[in-house]
């Protein structure tokens, strides 16, 4: 049956699966839902239909009053996660110019000014993790925080563009100055400037291996950041790190089924699994980063191969015509349980789920990108 309906657009079939399957996305304030909105947010940008924009709306107006309070943000937590949905927020100033979400968007950015930092000026993934950069804490925080600089400037306590882009700019040069490998070019996913974690190498900080996720996080983060970068040397920066992680990417792309591992430099050890999310990531990276000039455009045949071989791998159709995501790892931390230890075996020990809302999101939109290379948008 796949096979026969490859024409379809996918990016529409997950969105309309989506709207079917979670008619409310969200309970509470979580970065999933930001990771779900931003991919119905491409399929609604390539196909202009308007049920996609409205659950969007209909999903975070859920969180948001008329005054821009948001009742289940906990803003002292200090979780970068808690910044994500801030994309959210700021989409929908842009379609409606409606103050509650721009007001929203300010409480959000306001967290940022005051969020515990590395000695170098790291933001800390979560103030109970303290002293630790995370490669997902990229993706949670700077997308959001360059737009909203683009859009209004700096902050009470960031008081001007350039201040805000150079903090910007400063969270990936720390992220590779201590987490990438020069060897393979890939990223480890955390660093603890303490060395007090058990997962901590005594030298160096960084844990021990490359997961997938992570990665993807990172990857889409540099992409999607650079949207609204003014700079030109904020931008040749970061597009330098965007054409370096792309070879790292591919060197790892498995020539066997044509995704990416849970740890991705270990394909071949026992255990080990493709794992959809970072695999849909990688896909729209690779994609986007050849449709906006960063890559060569032979990379675009690396991240079509993915997409389809994605597919292939993960893609269901279930009894109703509606589409099922297998094979995203549930979740995959360092500390805060002494299982969660950074070692190869915990990677691989994490149960797997059926339609995460982390793939579904990535999976729209490496979709979406598909789409734009059809209509060579």
């Amino acid at each position: 049956m796949r096979q026969q309906v490859f024409d379809r657009s996918w990016a529409a079939w997950m969105a309309d699966t989506v709207l079917e399957k979670f008619p409310v996305l969200r309970e509470k304030w979580s970065y999933d839902q930001s990771v779900v909105s931003k991919g119905l947010e491409m399929v609604w940008e390539v196909t202009g239909e308007e049920q996609y924009y409205d659950y969007i709306r209909q999903n975070m107006d859920r969180f948001v009053g008329e005054d821009g309070s948001i009742p289940l943000y906990a803003r002292d937590e200090f979780n970068l996660d808690h910044i994500s949905n801030g994309k959210v927020l700021l989409f929908l100033w842009r379609q409606t110019g409606e103050e509650k979400y721009r007001l929203a968007a300010e409480r959000v950015r306001s967290q940022l000014d005051d969020h515990p930092r590395t000695t170098e000026g790291g933001f800390w993934h979560k103030k109970v993790y303290p002293h630790q950069m995370w490669l997902d804490g990229l993706y949670m925080g700077q997308p959001f925080y360059a737009e909203y600089t683009r859009l209004f400037g700096g902050s009470a306590q960031v008081s001007d563009k350039d201040a805000a882009y150079d903090d910007i700019v400063r969270q990936f040069r720390l992220i590779e100055k201590h987490l990438l490998d020069p060897a393979t070019h890939l990223l480890y996913h955390g660093w603890d400037e303490s060395r007090e974690q058990p997962w901590a190498d005594p030298e160096t900080g960084h844990s021990a291996n490359f997961w997938g996720r992570a990665m993807g996080w990172f990857s889409c983060a540099l992409v999607d950041t650079l949207d609204y970068l003014e700079r030109e040397q904020d931008r040749e920066e970061l597009i330098g790190m965007v054409k370096d992680l792309a070879l790292a990417v591919v060197r790892v792309q498995s020539p066997r089924t044509g995704v990416w591992y849970q740890v991705v430099d270990q394909e071949e050890r026992f255990g080990n699994y493709p794992e959809a999310s970072c695999s849909c990531m990688f896909t729209y990276f690779l994609l986007k980063a050849a449709r906006m000039g960063y890559i060569d455009a032979s990379y675009r045949e690396h991240g079509r191969k993915a997409f389809y071989s994605l597919i292939r791998q993960f893609i269901e159709v279930d009894q109703n015509g509606l589409l099922d995501l297998h094979g995203t790892v549930y979740v995959s931390g360092l500390g805060g349980d002494p299982a969660r230890d950074g070692s190869y075996d915990y990677y691989i020990s994490e149960p797997r789920q059926k339609n995460h809302l982390h793939g579904i999101g990535a999976f729209m939109m490496a979709a979406s990108e598909i789409e734009r290379l059809k209509t060579k948008a």
